[in-house]
């Protein structure tokens, strides 16, 4: 299967930008002060463990397809150079 250069761009970005998002989330539930995510004694919660879950899924996901991405790019690289190799040895 191909992937478009388009496509192969949108699924990179959409890599790092999971990695991004999901970063500053889990920054954000570690220092949280409201109480959800740590209780009084400073033992992390159900929506801690939860969210964290949910990060780390991100995380896996994010990776996958940004790599998914960056596989199609590199093969479409390739692809236009032997494209270029195959004209010049027909001349």
């Amino acid at each position: 299967m191909k992937l478009s250069r388009p496509v192969s761009w949108f699924l990179l970005a959409f890599g790092a930008w999971s990695w991004f998002v999901w970063i500053t989330f889990v920054r954000n539930l570690w220092k949280n002060g409201s109480g959800l995510a740590f209780d009084d004694a400073g033992d992390p919660t159900g929506y801690f463990w939860v969210h964290l879950a949910l990060a780390v899924t991100s995380f896996v996901l994010g990776t996958a397809i940004g790599v998914i991405g960056a596989r199609g790019l590199r093969a479409l690289r390739g692809h236009g150079a032997a494209r270029t190799e195959g004209r010049g040895s027909t001349r």
